[in-house]
């Protein structure tokens, strides 16, 4: 597969995790086409290696770092739409706990919130998700922690209890 296929497999994960990272479904596809722009404009860049997929990662994530820096700070929280209804209608309180999740990641610090969204959304490993972010593996660890931390107290669920009797 050559530079641009792997450019253009990528794409739909780009989109789920800048809708999922900025919460604006306009902004993050402005994001994704700033990205795409960037990434075929500077292909001559790319040296080969590791996969291309997290280096167009690591060219959206820097320009959502650099929008960020130069934005004024607003504290708008916009709930991303839910995905389509199930062919069997889900419980009330399954639709609800949804947006509350969504809710809830919308609120956690961008760096908590980066770290979990690729690592729960985009299903990457620890490694990958670490060397993406540019930050040791421990510090994605700790900050995944804080995460999911922050989303049981805000969702009023309690933490799994460990069983007595081990170490």
């Amino acid at each position: 597969m050559n530079l641009l296929d792997e450019i253009e497999a990528a794409i739909p994960s780009l989109r789920r995790y800048a809708h999922a990272l900025m919460r604006d479904r306009d902004g993050a596809d402005d994001l994704v086409q700033d990205s795409l722009e960037r990434a075929l404009s500077r292909r001559h860049l790319w040296r080969g290696e590791g996969p291309v997929r997290a280096w167009m990662f690591r060219i959206l994530l820097n320009l959502h770092r650099d929008g960020l820096r130069q934005a004024p700070r607003r504290h708008l929280v916009a709930i991303e739409s839910l995905p389509k209804e199930p062919a069997i209608p889900a419980r009330q309180e399954a639709h609800m706990d949804l947006r509350e999740v969504q809710v809830a990641i919308g609120r956690l610090p961008d760096d908590q919130r980066r770290a979990l969204l690729l690592v729960a959304l985009e299903g990457m490993s620890l490694a990958e998700a670490a060397a993406l972010l540019d930050i040791p593996e421990g510090t994605l660890v700790s900050r995944l922690g804080r995460a999911r931390a922050a989303l049981r107290e805000k969702t009023g669920r309690t933490a799994p209890h460990k069983k007595e009797g081990r170490a």
